[in-house]
């Protein structure tokens, strides 16, 4: 017998052969190969796969990034980039996790404690130190 099936999770799969224009909306997990030129927006896990290709943002619970992406990523836990991916872009994530061998063009925020920035310490500036010239013996 076998155990109910339930749809607690669901997992979605887009293989390499889709083409999307506009914002993507899901919730669970989605496997995404494909071509997407706008948004994605979730509070599940997003993975790309090596034929993905990216132009535009993608704020997420977490992703795993392979594939060619033109955009910023905003992940709520964690953004891991594989070997081979070529990311454009700013990426901010409470945690990192990223492979040799990426191409990487961007800022990257990570901060897991989610800690203000500090200003940094006022500079001191002392006046310039004048040399007084020696004394003359004599005179």
């Amino acid at each position: 017998m076998t155990p109910p099936i339930t749809n607690s999770s669901s997992k979605n799969v887009l293989n390499s052969d889709v083409e999307v224009k506009g914002i993507l909306k899901f919730s669970g997990e989605l496997t995404f190969d494909g071509k997407l030129e706008g948004d994605v927006n979730s509070e599940g896990s997003l993975e790309l796969g090596d034929n993905a290709v990216i132009k535009g943002n993608l704020d997420v619970g977490s992703v795993t990034v392979k594939g060619k992406i033109t955009g910023n990523i905003t992940a709520r836990e964690k953004i891991d980039i594989k070997a081979k991916t070529e990311l454009f872009g700013d990426i901010r994530a409470p945690k990192l996790v990223m492979e040799e061998g990426v191409t990487f063009v961007g800022k990257i925020e990570v901060n897991p404690n989610k800690v203000s920035p500090s200003a940094p310490p006022p500079n001191r500036v002392e006046p310039p130190k004048v040399a007084t010239p020696p004394k003359a013996p004599g005179l």
